[in-house]
């Protein structure tokens, strides 16, 4: 049976973070752009690392902050792995963090500079661990709970993992997975009760539904 990962994103409070690990989420994100209402501070973010049980696997979220200090920040925290939203290709090693570049996209331009985005990374030997893909949505940076051009990404590859993120819920994550047959899922807005605050019977409803579909997909 393919296995579809589970990330619920944009988690502000330690209880949450348990909750979603007791759910069967295979990684929680923890978002330092202080512009979103999600926004975690490096103390805040160390409460919740610690909350979680050692095979959920705590992810960074940044915007606009050089790669050197996304690192450092990382280490600082124990995190496994730095989401990023940059145009460019690093020009550093992120190990041992996996590096997922995030993607706004919504339309076929922006999706083969995605393409061309990891073929030049993959030049410098620095491919990333997998990309994400994100609605766009003009001045906002994830978390706006529009949903991503689906019908752009079935069988999109670049030969690293696809994780699809942009407006999915417990509702409509089954048919995303069947159209997109994704590596992995990213959920924030789509599991809260308010901006920040998941909801846990939607945490729940989303992870069930993420894997009662993968069980359908073919081999």
């Amino acid at each position: 049976m393919p296995i579809v990962r589970v990330k619920i994103c944009g988690v502000t409070t330690p209880a949450d973070a348990r909750h979603a690990a007791e759910v069967g989420a295979d990684a929680v994100g923890l978002n330092f752009y202080p512009k979103s209402p999600r926004f975690l501070t490096p103390a805040a973010a160390a409460a919740i690392v610690r909350a979680l049980p050692p095979f959920t696997a705590p992810v960074g979220v940044f915007v606009g902050m050089p790669l050197r200090q996304v690192c450092a920040t990382a280490f600082q925290l124990g995190l496994r792995g730095v989401q990023t939203y940059d145009d460019r290709p690093p020009d550093e090693d992120t190990f041992p963090f996996a590096h997922v570049p995030a993607f706004r996209v919504g339309n076929q331009e922006q999706l083969d500079a995605v393409r061309r985005y990891v073929e030049v990374a993959r030049a410098a030997g620095r491919a990333p661990a997998a990309v994400l893909i994100d609605s766009f949505v003009t001045g906002q940076m994830g978390g706006t709970g529009h949903v991503a051009p689906w019908h752009l990404l079935a069988g999109f590859d670049t030969g690293v993992p696809l994780i699809l993120a942009g407006g999915l819920t417990p509702e409509n994550v089954g048919d995303a997975v069947a159209a997109v047959r994704p590596w992995g899922v990213d959920v924030a807005s789509g599991v809260e009760s308010e901006p920040g605050r998941k909801d846990p019977v939607r945490v729940e409803r989303f992870v069930r539904s993420v894997r009662a579909a993968a069980a359908c997909l073919p081999e």
